[in-house]
């Protein structure tokens, strides 16, 4: 009798462990697989008239536990599960392990494997930096793996971990300006000069970017994305200074290219009349720069609308709620691009007579060398 109601107790107070056990279901898994038949095929019309195309895949598994594993997909039912691709046997595919209760496991496609493309794409990137720019190519290649580095490595991590976002990219900022500069130009008069043209170009952008996003009382909220990292992040991450951050690095780079640019000129313009006064050396080289600042200017702002192309279509079809540009601009998302562009632009404009006369001025001070 003692043992029945011993092993009773046993089985009580353990059971509880086995249920939560088996309540508990696997993380959900992802991993690479490919097509390698379809079963069957539907074109379904969405609710607005849309046509798109629903399957039954077969797939085997290319790694992890479904390794040379086949398994099927049924992508055919009510649920519009692939109505942005057709898939056709062959395609490297990632795909979703969806663990239930026991033993059950949804498979479900998220989208193509592009890895192997890019890479491709990178490597043709690296021959032409290298056959084209040779010596100074690789020097720029070196400059490129630093940047990303300090950017993967230092900025991102402190960003997450809480720090300012502009305390930690005007750090960042500096570490990847002095990385590019120097690598790319070496030590010399070129360099120095073009470092404090553009921390003091930079400075003035950052500090026009804070006063109109503070007076559009922007709050770096403009996606889903970004409201994913809030979420990551917790009420210490700081999506006011994440933009700022943002607009710094996109600067950051236009300025490194105009602004040695601009003292190159400098250097050229002495070397062919070194006979020229202060006035007539910065008059030349203020000429050559006007043309650069418009290329410039046209340049960031092609780079900001052309990552915002579709929301533009958008709005301009008339299929938005907003019923003209009038009320558009005043929309977060618009005003954010328009004070991007603007406090970038303003920079650039600024970056050329700073550059212009701190190199007229160092050389004329202390000659070529």
């Amino acid at each position: 009798m003692k043992n029945a109601i011993a092993i009773i107790t046993l089985l009580f107070l353990f059971c509880p462990y086995v249920s939560r056990a088996q309540e508990t279901p696997e993380k959900d898994e992802i991993f690479q697989a490919r097509i390698i038949a379809v079963i069957a095929e539907e074109e379904k019309t969405a609710d607005d008239g849309s046509k798109f195309i629903q399957q039954h895949l077969k797939l085997i598994g290319l790694e992890g536990r479904y390794d040379d594993k086949e398994f099927e997909f049924n992508g055919i039912g009510d649920i519009d599960v692939l109505s942005k691709h057709v898939f056709a046997p062959g395609d490297k595919v990632t795909v979703a392990a969806s663990y239930g209760e026991g033993s059950e496991v949804n498979f479900y496609i998220v989208d193509f494997v592009r890895s192997e493309s890019l890479w491709l794409l990178a490597a043709l990137f690296l021959a032409a930096l290298l056959a084209i720019g040779r010596f100074k190519g690789f020097r720029s290649l070196i400059a490129l793996t630093i940047t990303f580095l300090i950017i993967l490595k230092y900025m991102i991590p402190q960003i997450l971990s809480g720090t300012d976002p502009l305390l930690v990219t005007a750090i960042g900022s500096v570490l990847i300006l002095f990385s590019i500069i120097y690598i790319t130009e070496g030590f010399c008069s070129r360099a120095n000069i073009s470092i404090l043209s553009i921390f003091l170009s930079l400075i003035l952008t950052v500090v026009l970017a804070n006063i109109f996003v503070g007076l559009t009382k922007l709050t770096g909220v403009t996606s889903e994305d970004v409201l994913f990292l809030s979420d990551i992040g917790g009420a210490s991450l700081n999506l006011q200074g994440l933009l700022l951050a943002g607009i710094i690095i996109g600067t950051l780079g236009v300025l490194d290219d105009i602004v040695i640019s601009q003292v190159a000129t400098v250097e050229q313009i002495i070397r062919a009349n070194p006979g020229l006064t202060k006035k007539e050396l910065f008059g030349k080289a203020y000429d050559v720069g006007t043309s650069h600042i418009a290329s410039m200017t046209n340049t960031l702002f092609l780079a900001y609308a052309g990552a915002s192309l579709p929301l533009l279509v958008l709005f301009a079809s008339g299929a938005s709620a907003f019923t003209g540009w009038a009320q558009a601009v005043n929309t977060e998302l618009i005003a954010t691009e328009i004070v991007r562009t603007l406090a970038g632009s303003i920079g650039l404009v600024l970056a050329v007579p700073i550059s212009t006369y701190i190199a007229v001025l160092w050389h004329k001070r202390t000659g070529m060398r």
